[in-house]
């Protein structure tokens, strides 16, 4: 048995950045998603517009930002908006091509858990889901989990 050189998490950081193109407007959650959104502009897709659900859109960081409210996506943005316009005009409006949203859980069968672990009655963690989950399903961008 060999033992790889890099973790599971980069390299699947590193296959998700691979999915996202060129000029893409691309909604992005915090952790892998934005790690692997930023990997992205940073080398092959230097003209993708990053949208943070916290209103920061075409986000250029300099440093990985540590949550939605990071005050160096806002500094590096084209532009801040309120979060009701991401979800209204930007996602429900069709203006976003993929989405790419961080998943504590996907079972066997893709389902993908983004509230809990455990269940709610015995809770073993709380997990950071993605505000307006039911929003997102109704735009019509192409969605990842990572």
């Amino acid at each position: 048995m060999t033992t790889s050189a890099y973790t599971t998490n980069e390299i699947m950081t590193i296959a998700a950045a691979r999915l996202l193109k060129n000029g893409a407007v691309c909604f992005v959650g915090i952790g892998l998603p934005s790690t692997a959104a930023n990997l992205a502009r940073l080398t092959h897709a230097p003209d993708i517009v990053l949208i943070y659900e916290s209103g920061p859109i075409g986000a250029k960081p300099s440093i990985l930002p540590l949550s939605i409210g990071d005050g160096n996506l806002a500094e590096t943005a084209d532009t801040v908006v309120s979060t009701p316009e991401i979800f209204r005009y930007w996602l429900q409006g069709g203006r976003v091509d993929v989405g790419f949203l961080g998943a504590a859980q996907i079972d066997r069968f893709a389902n993908i858990n983004t509230t809990v672990i455990g269940t709610t009655r015995n809770l073993a963690r709380g997990c950071p889901a993605p505000a307006g989950r039911r929003k997102l399903r109704a735009a019509r961008a192409k969605w990842f989990w990572c």
